[in-house]
């Protein structure tokens, strides 16, 4: 009889452990079920490129179905679990409820973003975690120009190309330079907006941007946003977000109506109902092995886990894809190793480098003790993710993408309505009271979004 293995998560941890359990298990002795939300892996290093305009947001995600030969895919939401009957409930993409059994169970379900009590900040505020959120923030830059353009009142102008990053670690950074080189590309195509200027402004609560890379490369990072004309606010915190404006705990307030916030992130809220022990951090407790204090048969990676870091007694690895990655490969070969194919070992990953990619041919590298600044480190950076992006086909259409931007440049449509097509009913125009007005926030994020995103 065959032993059912469930994994739960299809990104980075999920789909690297099921490809690695369709390697390590024979067919016939596992029958190996993925449980995803959505069909495909985000490649999340490369959201900024999408963001950005310098990549097709089809190219960076991974079908899962393309990556997997003999693992079941099955799309639908985990909504709880019981590991005394070891089953879990998921909530199918086809309405249905579900409650599969296992005798082997992977948790690989990820994280979330982390916000805090801030008045307005889920109202007014846009995430950066998601697909649906990167293109939604690149179409808001967009929008907000093609507004500019026709504003009278200068104030009202400048709030509209004043653009604000909440949070400098990897997320925002990237993000933000990735935005601000977008802007710039685009931004002769708009006289009035380029008479304006265009402002930006990254905001990080602690001393110092970019906490997991060396110091005198976080200084070269800032320097260079800097040099952009980029404002970089250290050891500050937001206190308020309105429909126009950002107040910081300086007591400074920038009119502005695009907030992106990029200041970390929370293990997936499904985690907390899943049966398992919690440390503090809600996360998963889990050993060197990967595996659910507890349990025998329960194994859990990624961000929702916190597996003992090597390179730091006591503390939990980051929440990383690096991280990531090992960590499935390792539960996977223990996994295995309890189903009798196999040996256990432990997890021992240390970090061999770091890459933050900052547009214009720009970045800042860490690697094997060896630091990288400008463009050496920005093609260290491209070489990586694209060693690390799984399938050819994959591969070819990222390097197609990047001297297509490299020889053309960057398209400034926006593209909110794609997925949202408008009844066929089009006979009625809105009236002037009905239409959405320069000064509405709210109506622009629905439309630059196109719909709220989704977790």
């Amino acid at each position: 009889m065959a032993f059912n293995v469930l994994v739960l998560g299809g990104g980075f941890a999920g789909l690297t452990a099921a490809r690695r359990l369709e390697r390590k298990l024979p067919h016939q002795a596992a029958k190996v079920t993925l449980v995803n939300d959505v069909n495909f892996m985000l490649y999340t290093p490369l959201l900024p490129g999408a963001a950005g305009g310098t990549l097709e947001p089809r190219h960076v995600v991974v079908p899962l179905r393309e990556e997997l030969r003999s693992t079941r895919l099955l799309l639908g939401h985990v909504t709880s679990a019981d590991p005394s009957r070891k089953v879990v409930h998921v909530h199918s993409a086809g309405g249905a409820k579900e409650e599969l059994s296992y005798d082997q169970l992977l948790v690989a379900l990820g994280s979330t973003s982390r916000t805090l009590p801030i008045p307005g900040l889920k109202e007014h505020a846009i995430g950066f975690k998601t697909l649906s959120e990167a293109i939604a923030l690149r179409n808001r830059v967009v929008h907000t120009m093609e507004q500019a353009e026709h504003v009278e009142d200068d104030d009202a102008r400048r709030a509209l190309l004043s653009y604000v990053v909440v949070g400098a670690g990897y997320a925002g950074l990237e993000g933000l330079a990735e935005m601000q080189d977008f802007a710039s590309d685009v931004v002769d195509l708009y006289p009035r907006c380029r008479m304006t200027g265009l402002r930006f402004t990254l905001v990080e609560a602690r001393e110092r941007v970019m906490g997991e890379i060396p110091a005198q490369l976080a200084e070269y990072a800032t320097a260079e946003l800097r040099r952009r004309g980029i404002e970089v606010r250290t050891s500050t915190t937001v206190k308020q977000v309105t429909a126009d404006s950002l107040e910081l705990s300086s007591g400074e307030v920038i009119p502005t109506r695009t907030v992106c916030w990029t200041a970390g992130v929370k293990p997936h809220p499904v985690v907390s109902r899943l049966g398992l022990p919690l440390t503090d951090s809600g996360r998963i407790d889990a050993d060197r092995f990967c595996q659910v204090a507890g349990f025998s048969d329960v194994w859990a990676v990624g961000d929702a886990a916190a597996i003992p870091d090597p390179a730091r007694r006591g503390e939990p690895s980051p929440p990383t894809a690096q991280h990531a990655l090992r960590q499935a490969k390792v539960a996977a070969d223990n996994l295995a190793g309890a189903l009798g194919n196999g040996r256990r070992r432990p997890f021992r990953y240390r970090t061999l480098g770091v890459f933050v990619d900052m547009g214009q041919h720009q970045a800042v590298a860490s690697t094997v003790g060896i630091r990288w600044r400008g463009f050496p480190a920005w093609f260290l950076a491209r070489s990586y993710h694209l060693a690390l992006m799984p399938g050819t086909k994959r591969k070819l259409r990222l390097v197609v993408d990047w001297t297509v931007g490299l020889v053309f440049g960057r398209d400034a449509s926006e593209l909110g309505q794609l997925g949202h097509p408008p009844g066929l009913d089009r006979s009625n125009v809105p009236s002037i009271d009905e239409a959405p007005s320069l000064h509405d926030s709210s109506s622009l994020h629905e439309r630059s979004a196109g719909g709220t995103p989704s977790d």
